[in-house]
């Protein structure tokens, strides 16, 4: 089966070299011409650097050719790009492709999933082949050839179980889930959580504080995402808790670091422009928030890291605000 991926990310690219190794027919489309050129000459990408390409991996700027016959399409784009892209492919989909999101974010305007931004814009016969991708995926240790594991989620598990066996490999293990809403939702949420796990590290609060701040930022996105329709248990897995983990301890982990050198003293703007890739958890800031007003659900965490973010809230600060706050049962809102 051809698989294409569309976006030259570190995570895209990632999982179009581990295909591709795999032996798998992948192939990763760029945006321009430019870019397609100087990845197949150099055979490296400027997000992976020290990682060689694949031989058998072809880049292309060309839809059309990416798209001709593939039975997989991988959209690995920021979040906040997710539904240009969808219209700009769309018009190459079939009925027998498989669509699978490996985007962690929320649309900000609308705050949808990745997967909602996807059903809005493609054909209904399409919707049922749409999945997500979602799990503790560091991709520089992917790309490295480390082991680690995944889960793919859609709403009929047989397609679900049909991506599992295409992605699957040796140092790759998918699990398969139906509960698209969880799955997106905790791969999405984390990245709030490892921003302030991020500032705790740059404020040198020790590990004692990580450890609350991942449990306390745990129960905060299982009490939102039951409130949109998740099961509570899927957060108890690996698109949650595992990812969680992995984003608020790993140096990899760039909302980590945004929030480690926020705590330095530097601006958002400086440190953003700093970046390789997108911090999706800024973006996700926003809408969860604005989201979690209009359910009703408290999300501490949350509150104080959009206060430092966007209210010039300083970090220090923020401690007391969630330190003090009123004295309760640990599973008050919790209701598993």
């Amino acid at each position: 089966m051809k698989i294409a991926i569309i976006g030259t990310t570190t995570w895209g690219t990632t999982l179009a070299a581990m295909l591709s190794r795999q032996g798998r027919r992948a192939m990763l489309w760029a945006q321009s011409e430019d870019e397609s050129r100087k990845l197949n000459r150099d055979r490296e990408s400027p997000r992976l650097p020290g990682i060689p390409l694949p031989q058998g991996l072809e880049v292309t700027a060309s839809l059309e050719r990416a798209l001709d016959g593939v039975g997989l399409i991988i959209l690995a784009v920021p979040s906040q790009m997710m539904r240009q892209n969808i219209c700009r492919i769309k018009g190459y989909l079939g009925k027998s492709m498989f669509i699978l999101s490996a985007s962690k974010g929320l649309e900000v305007e609308t705050t949808k999933r990745m997967s909602q931004v996807m059903a809005e814009e493609l054909a209904p016969e399409l919707a049922a082949n749409i999945c997500v991708l979602s799990g503790p995926n560091l991709s520089r240790e992917i790309a490295c050839g480390l082991p680690a594991t995944t889960v793919v989620a859609a709403q009929d598990h047989e397609v679900a179980k049909r991506v599992q066996e295409i992605i699957a490999s040796p140092m790759l293990r998918v699990y398969t889930q139906t509960d698209v809403i969880g799955v997106e939702l905790g791969g999405t949420l984390k990245n709030i959580i490892a921003l302030a796990a991020g500032m705790s590290d740059g404020l040198g609060f020790g590990d004692n504080a990580k450890a609350s701040l991942v449990t306390r930022g745990l129960a905060e996105i299982t009490r939102f995402g039951v409130a949109c329709g998740a099961n509570a248990h899927t957060f108890f897995g690996l698109a949650g808790l595992g990812d969680l983990i992995a984003t608020c301890a790993s140096p990899l982990s760039r909302n980590r670091l945004v929030g480690q050198e926020l705590a330095k003293g530097r601006p958002l703007a400086e440190v953003l422009s700093s970046l390789r890739g997108t911090a999706e958890g800024i973006n996700t800031t926003v809408a969860t928030r604005k989201m979690a007003q209009e359910l009703g659900v408290e999300m501490p965490i949350t509150e104080q890291v959009y206060q430092v973010l966007f209210e010039g809230l300083e970090i220090a600060k923020a401690v007391p605000a969630l330190m003090e706050r009123e004295l309760k049962h640990e599973l008050s809102g919790l209701e598993l």
